[in-house]
């Protein structure tokens, strides 16, 4: 059993004076936090703007969470997340220019401008896609889990899902045969506290969501979510576990959303109270500079990555910008193996 107890671990810095030359990982990790947050902060503004169809869910204060996980993870192995969708791949290293231009819906995005905001996908870097459906990723993680059993290559299945995801079908019987089964998954429920607008409290009789790992004979552990570290730290001793062939473990992280469930949407604003603020104060972000400036990070090295992260963001946004629109007949394309025949009287013309 992973207990909550062993997660934390220290990063260890070779030098105690300030340094220009820091552990490359711990870098890695802000550099990705940063990356998230300022993505998201760029796609809210456009999409308040209308440049983005549809519904716009963002990740921002849950950016410790996806980048602790997937830093455990090996670069081919598989990834799946869910309709909170921006942070997971880039969490996962997937390049910025073809997320942003599938969020405007053009033909350069990382799926051809046909998913949008809450479909993204990159296998590239192991990333088989999100989902707006809840708790329809568990057992398509299931699925890229037996398939490496199967196929024998060392890969394991990271899954994210939500609070809400936990309460659907898909969750326990996903759970069920990954425990039979034996699959190389980790099952990552970030919890942060409701589902749209309805508090976890009100739609569970149980206060956390890992107990639930002890009916499948799953191992669980509880994690703070907002400590990078703290959840690379789990996620790794469960992928260890999972590539050592013992099987899947499931993780809650507690976490936390600070916008609404959808944002710009006046609809679905909840009224959380001071309880924003509270979190805000543990901003994963803040708390891990923090801990690298104490570790011996020279500020200006911190400085600079945020820096260089805006200006790929706004390149991102500039390449999205100027890429063009699909075809109107390439909504043909990707849905069965072979294109579907195009009727002789449809042309663009008509269209």
């Amino acid at each position: 059993m992973i207990m909550a107890g062993t997660l934390w671990r220290p990063i260890l810095f070779t030098e105690n004076a300030v340094s220009d030359r820091p552990n490359d990982l711990s870098l890695e990790k802000f550099r990705r936090m940063v990356r998230i947050r300022e993505f998201e902060t760029v796609a809210e503004a456009i999409h308040a703007a209308g440049e983005v169809p549809g519904a716009l869910h963002t990740y921002t204060g849950q950016e410790a969470t996806g980048v602790g996980a997937c830093i455990a993870l090996r670069s081919d192995d598989y990834m799946v997340g869910n309709h909170r969708s921006h942070g997971h791949p880039i969490a996962k290293g997937a390049k910025l220019r073809p997320l942003m231009a599938e969020l405007l819906g053009k033909v350069t995005g990382v799926c051809k401008g046909k998913g949008g905001s809450m479909h993204l996908s990159d296998f590239s870097v192991g990333s088989l896609g999100e989902t707006s459906i809840v708790g329809s990723g568990i057992p398509v993680a299931a699925g890229a889990a037996l398939g490496a059993k199967l196929q024998r290559n060392g890969r394991v299945s990271l899954c994210f899902f939500g609070d809400g995801a936990s309460n659907e079908g898909a969750f326990h019987e996903g759970l069920n045969l990954a425990a039979v089964w034996k699959l190389p998954a980790i099952f990552l429920c970030e919890n942060n506290g409701y589902a749209v607008s309805t508090p976890v409290s009100g739609s569970m009789a149980i206060v956390n969501i890992a107990d639930r790992g002890r009916a499948y004979g799953i191992p669980s552990a509880i994690v703070d979510g907002q400590d990078v570290d703290a959840v690379e730290e789990a996620v790794a001793a469960a992928v260890d576990r999972a590539r050592a062939g013992g099987g899947p473990t499931l993780l809650e992280s507690k976490t936390y959303r600070y916008a609404d469930h959808a944002v710009n949407m006046g609809r679905l604003t909840l009224n959380r109270g001071p309880e924003v603020e509270v979190w805000r104060k543990r901003d994963p972000i803040l708390m891990y500079r923090a801990r690298l400036l104490e570790g011996g990070i020279a500020a200006s090295v911190l400085n600079a990555i945020v820096e260089e992260v805006k200006l790929e963001v706004q390149d991102a946004l500039a390449f999205a910008r100027e890429s063009a629109y699909p075809s109107q007949l390439e909504a043909f394309d990707d849905v069965f193996v072979e294109r579907l025949p195009i009727p002789a009287w449809l042309s663009e013309d008509i269209i």
